[in-house]
């Protein structure tokens, strides 16, 4: 999704964008900051917690841009009061987080690790006592490294482990936890971790990247009938990574490139989800890398949800390159305006987008379960963090959601990424998020002006 060789961002041009109010959205509409657990958590030896794929891979020369890992990270694990009592006053109504697989079983044991349970019973205490809805996310990336030495995602024991967890955690938090989803963007599990190799664990090879997206599918599918069991009021979902795509050019060749491209980035995971199996065409043309898919699998995918959760960034402009990639296509680097990690800013495709997923698929509710920007971020010496460029990425895409509202698209929340500056996964800590400001060194939290102008729209209507 990202790419390695980043340029600057370019700056925002023109006047001061419009924002809509809050009220504009309806009184249910849900505002959230979303977080994940490798990324802040740290406390890597604390209370039972075995190393997980990102900590090996983090300890490898050379995999992370500099040198860091998430050992530490926000210190989450120990500071979650203050940042859930930073979430409260800011206004949130939800907060989005994961669990660390490896605070939960380690390996020697079936029973679930009781300590680890306990931090996020505590942590889901501490929402519930500040007024923020809890939005669990079983799995965002980190698998425990005992799973990975016996094969990983490519292994379909994996699957009922991760059953194993779901129903572990359920089972400690449904009583307070009603909304769940079971997997963060599993493009990114699949290809960034397995075929293009700079995402944990590594590894460069098209048939175990396809493997391992069928069998996070698949484990989607097995946990949610175990959750709703569990959870007999839950609310159910899954969380994509989704792009609107542009072609290169109107060439008949960029345009099918376009498509080629679509079957595999988008449709192989929304068409299975929705009862409609892989693209048959981009099955044709992966050959043998397409995965091993046993009878029953897709019945078992296709489990009914109850909302999909969609992570937008940017879109893609896609050309034909023959010999380039598994599907003879290329993505082209953004032109325009940009944020620090090369994305393009484009608030447009996110209305797009989801006017797209409503139309083509009977998803029930939507949530745009994340969205942000990565600006080379500077606290002024008075303290303050003058994140002008991100406030302005907020209020264009808080824009482009009112129209998808106002035509009709069913989308119901808004999860800002993210909360805190955190470990960007392959970029270390030269990458920041962000709406609060990190110290690394220190721990101290600084709210940005980003986070004083959400604060500011999410209490407008309630003080």
């Amino acid at each position: 999704m990202t790419t390695r060789d980043m340029p600057a961002a370019s700056p925002a041009p023109g006047p001061e964008p419009h924002a809509p109010g809050r009220h504009e959205f309806g009184p249910d509409f849900l505002w959230g900051c979303a977080t994940s657990s490798y990324q802040i958590e740290g406390a890597a030896d604390a209370d039972g917690r075995v190393e997980s794929i990102w900590d090996r891979f983090a300890a490898t020369p050379g995999t992370i841009r500099d040198g860091s890992s998430g050992r530490v990270a926000c210190d989450h694990y120990h500071r979650w009061p203050e940042d859930l009592d930073i979430g409260r006053d800011l206004g949130l109504s939800a907060y989005r987080f994961s669990i660390a697989w490896p605070r939960i079983f380690d390996g020697t044991s079936r029973a679930p690790n009781e300590k680890g349970l306990d931090f996020y019973s505590r942590l889901v205490d501490g929402m519930l006592e500040r007024g923020l809805q809890p939005w669990a996310t079983l799995y965002h990336w980190d698998l425990p490294q005992w799973l990975q030495d016996r094969g990983g995602w490519a292994d379909r024991a994996t699957v009922g482990a991760f059953v194993d967890l779901a129903d572990a955690l359920t089972r400690r938090l449904g009583d307070r936890v009603k909304h769940w989803i079971t997997h963060n963007e599993p493009w990114c599990t699949a290809i960034l971790g397995n075929y293009e190799g700079w995402h944990a664990p590594g590894i460069k090879d098209l048939r175990t990247a396809l493997q391992v997206a069928h069998h996070v599918l698949l484990s989607h599918g097995q946990a949610v009938p175990v959750i709703r069991a569990n959870v007999p009021d839950a609310r159910v979902g899954i969380s994509l990574s989704l792009h609107p795509l542009r072609p290169a050019s109107e060439s008949a060749r960029d345009l099918a490139a376009m498509e080629r491209h679509d079957g595999l980035r988008y449709r192989w995971f929304l068409d299975p989800l929705y009862g409609r199996g892989y693209p048959a065409a981009t099955l044709a043309q992966l050959g043998d890398a397409v995965p091993v898919v046993l009878p029953g699998d897709l019945d078992v995918i296709a489990a009914p949800t109850d909302f999909l959760g969609v992570n937008y960034y940017f879109p893609e402009t896609v050309a034909d390159a023959p010999g380039h990639g598994p599907l003879d296509t290329r993505i082209l680097p953004a032109q325009g305006e940009t944020t620090a990690m090369g994305w393009p800013v484009a608030p447009q495709g996110l209305s797009e987008l989801l006017a797209r997923i409503a139309r083509d698929y009977p998803c029930g509710s939507l949530y745009v379960t994340e969205n942000g920007a990565c600006y080379d971020d500077v606290v002024a010496d008075d303290g303050a963090v003058r994140d002008v460029a991100r406030r302005r990425y907020l209020m264009r895409h808080l824009a482009a959601l009112r129209q998808a509202v106002a035509d009709g698209v069913p989308v119901r929340g808004y999860f800002a990424w993210s909360l805190l500056d955190n470990f960007e996964w392959a970029e270390g800590y030269t990458r920041r998020f962000g709406l609060v400001h990190v110290d690394y060194a220190t721990q101290q939290r600084r709210l940005k002006d980003s986070a004083a102008w959400y604060r500011a729209f999410l209490r407008a209507d309630v003080d």
